[in-house]
This record gives structure tokens, C-alpha cells and sequence, in this order.
């Protein structure tokens, strides 16, 4: 009986210690699991907030994108610090010098121009008499190609801008006959307080904050100009039903209804 006892013993002990074994790892999986679930359910929470906001300008690619990628776009972004900071910088001593130190556009060509071709002209003969090689002075031209694909974009541009205004002009849309004339009344505000290297002054230092600004906090402004966007939706309607809608309208929205 004893030797039964002593052989029973460790066998009840090594059982036990197995149940404990299984039930902690039992505790330590579902915790776990119950982890997992909460970390899901709050991405899931996260996710639907983001997709809810409508971009602005019904925007649907990367800011990057939208400005037109390669070059151009990485100056106004930033992607180079040195490369934006040169351009905004040498802007600024553009406006700097026909602004505040009223230097006109055709002296300061001309003087710059004799500026230049003294420098070079005394070079060329100081090489002379020292035996130097004279400078190579580069052969500038316009590239034939690229030069035609510029104009010829700008003329799909305007040919655009000028079917839009007969649009207009014909009384086909009183919405954007109303979004231009309150748009060219406030650039007439703008002609009146300052010239128009001022006012292309101001457009460049914009395209060279707001873009990198709305880049970094896209996701907060989308959401309030999603409010303000539905805001004078809201506020339109009302002003269309009281005054617009009882506006005689042209013969083309005549035939179209």
C-alpha cells in the first residue's frame, strides 16, 4: 500500500500542473484575441471617418497629382528645400527690385544686358594678353518642340476659356455666369490696391504655401470645407427659389427644357 501510494503521488501532482499549464495558456490566448478584436474594431473605426470626408474640389488624386507632377510640383511642395527656397527667393528679389525700388522692366534688361556683355567683352581681351583660354560663351536657342507644345497647350486653354464665356454670354448657365462676374469683380478689387507684379507676387508666394499646407493637413480641411461646401449648397437653394428661379432665362435653356 505504501509503494502504491508513493507511485500515485507524483502522477496526481504532474497532472494538476498539466490543467494549470492549459488553462493559463487558455487565459493568455483569449486576452490576446480580445486585444486583436479591439485593436480591429477601432481601425475599423478609423477607417470609415476617413473615407466619409469628400476632398476638396471633389479632389480624387495626391496633391502631388493634382499640380502636375515632376518638377514644377516638387518646387511648390518642398520636396527640395534649397531648389524651393532659390526660386522663392529670386522671385523675391525680382519684386523687390520693380516694386519697392521702382526699376522698370526695360531698363533694368538693358542695363543688365551692358552689365553682361562688358563683363564678357573684357574678359574675351584680358585672355588675350595672358594667355589664357577666352570663355566659352554657350549657344542659347529655343527648343523648336517644346516651344510648340507650350503654345500649343495655352491655345487649348484659352479656345476652353472662350467656349465657356459664349456659354455664358448665351444664357445657358446663371451659375457660373454668377461665379465670373463675382470672380472678375474681385480681381478688379485686387487691380485697384496693388499693379499686377504685386498681384503676381502675392499667386506665386501662395502656390509656394498653401499647396505644402493643405498636403500636410489635407484630412482637418477637407472636413471643414465639407461643412462650409454644404453650408452654400444650402444657402444657394434658398436664393435660387426665392430670386434666380424667377429670372426670365435665354433661348438656349429654352430649347434644351
Amino acid at each position: 500500500m505504501a509503494d502504491h501510494e508513493d507511485i500515485s503521488g507524483p502522477k496526481d501532482e504532474s497532472f494538476m500542473d498539466s490543467i494549470k499549464e492549459k488553462i493559463t495558456h487558455h487565459k493568455s490566448s483569449s486576452s490576446s484575441s480580445s486585444s486583436s478584436d479591439s485593436d480591429t474594431e477601432e481601425r475599423k473605426k478609423e477607417t470609415p471617418l476617413k473615407s466619409k470626408v469628400s476632398r476638396l474640389f471633389g479632389r480624387e488624386k495626391p496633391v502631388h497629382n493634382v499640380l502636375g507632377g515632376g518638377k514644377p510640383a516638387d518646387v511648390f511642395l518642398w520636396r527640395n528645400k534649397k531648389i524651393s527656397a532659390g526660386v522663392l527667393g529670386g522671385v523675391t528679389a525680382i519684386w523687390v527690385v520693380f516694386e519697392l525700388l521702382e526699376y522698370h522692366l526695360l531698363t533694368f534688361v538693358c542695363h543688365s544686358s551692358i552689365l553682361v556683355l562688358s563683363l564678357l567683352f573684357l574678359w574675351s581681351n584680358a585672355t588675350v594678353l595672358i594667355n589664357k583660354k577666352p570663355p566659352t560663351i554657350p549657344d542659347v536657342r529655343l527648343p523648336e518642340d517644346q516651344f510648340l507644345q507650350v503654345v500649343s497647350a495655352l491655345r487649348v486653354e484659352i479656345n476652353r476659356g472662350f467656349a465657356v464665356l459664349r456659354d455664358i454670354a448665351a444664357g445657358r448657365d446663371l451659375k457660373k455666369f454668377l461665379i465670373v462676374v463675382a470672380g472678375l469683380w474681385f480681381l478688379s478689387i485686387l487691380g485697384s490696391c496693388c499693379n499686377f507684379l504685386t498681384l503676381f507676387y502675392i499667386l506665386f508666394v501662395l502656390l509656394h504655401t498653401v499647396p505644402v499646407l493643405y498636403e500636410k493637413y489635407d484630412d482637418k480641411i477637407d472636413a471643414y470645407a465639407e461643412k462650409a461646401m454644404a453650408e452654400i449648397k444650402k444657402q444657394y437653394a434658398v436664393f435660387d427659389a426665392k430670386c434666380l428661379s424667377k429670372i426670365p432665362r435665354g433661348p438656349f435653356k429654352n430649347k434644351k427644357a
